[in-house]
């Protein structure tokens, strides 16, 4: 596991494109911290870092926001089981053959494909974040 240390939100965003670099088609990330963490302003920077130009915002109440048909962000907040994930259709994403970014990823585990990565975002302050992927 490595680990970034950022001081700022501008320095995660820069962070998460450059880390975009390193996804192939068919990626699945899981972002994880808690609420507040950076998740979204991670999924921002990778968005950026595949030369996506739409605006990229937190998913919450719609689950799932497709970017290009390349990129999925997940929002699993609100889920309340797997079987609430299938019948949503939110499983169909991850043979889609885009990158999926998945918050909350613990609320559809089983869904999930068996190889994933991860990035765990922690606040150490106001902006401050370690990073570990």
């Amino acid at each position: 596991m490595a680990v970034f240390h950022s001081y700022d939100r501008e320095e995660t965003f820069c962070w998460a494109e450059r880390y975009a670099k390193s996804l192939q088609s068919g990626d699945t990330v899981l972002l994880l911290g808690e609420m507040g963490a950076g998740k979204t302003l991670i999924a921002k920077g990778i968005a950026k870092g595949l030369g996506i130009t739409e605006e990229v915002t937190s998913p919450t109440y719609a689950y799932v926001n497709a970017y290009d048909d390349r990129l999925f962000h997940f929002d699993c907040y609100r889920i309340t089981s797997e079987e609430q994930a299938f019948r949503l259709g939110l499983a169909d994403y991850f043979e889609a053959g885009g990158i999926c970014l998945v918050e909350w990823s613990e609320n559809i585990s089983g869904l999930l494909p068996q190889t994933v990565k991860r990035i765990e975002i922690v606040k150490c302050g106001e902006a401050e974040r370690e990073i570990r992927f």
